[in-house]
């Protein structure tokens, strides 16, 4: 299934990419990231919003515990990632209770991603950090730009 979010708690799911269902996200927040892992999606958006389905149809809001906004999320390693304003980094084994990490940074993060044994989270002036378990971030990465980095994926 393809599921994509987007602006207004818009959700959309489609099971062949070219015919698209709208669904009931119960929320009027920005979404901003989505990702798959362990037979669930996980949503996540403006001031702190997270939402999650087993079906991509019925979506059940969770309590983040941060009115940080989110940015991106991602699942790796038996855990789900989510990254936001001023550097708030959230976990979770199962989707529904989330732990707030400390991040090494104050930077806002706009994009994570799982690959090759670590976490990487990238964000505002260049901000790059690496988590071999999702919960310690401690390892920031040095590269000299001022321009936000906003989104990383990985590739074998």
């Amino acid at each position: 299934m393809f599921v994509t979010v987007g602006g207004k708690g818009t959700i959309l799911t489609s099971s062949n990419g070219t015919s698209w269902t709208q669904r009931t996200s119960r929320t009027s927040r920005h979404l901003r990231g989505i990702t798959y892992g362990n037979g669930l999606f996980v949503t996540v958006g403006w001031n702190g919003t997270i939402l999650t389905t087993s079906n991509g149809t019925s979506w059940t809001k969770r309590t983040p515990g941060t009115s940080e906004s989110l940015y991106g999320v991602t699942y790796g390693n038996g855990q789900f990632v989510t990254v936001g304003g001023k550097g708030t980094i959230l976990t979770s084994s199962d989707g529904t209770s989330w732990t707030k990490r400390t991040p090494g940074t104050s930077e806002s993060l706009y994009g994570v991603t799982y690959g090759n044994g670590q976490f990487v989270t990238v964000g505002g002036k260049g901000t790059i950090l690496t988590s071999s378990n999702g919960t310690s971030w401690m390892t920031q990465r040095t590269y000299r730009t001022s321009y936000f980095l906003n989104g990383v994926t990985y590739s074998q």
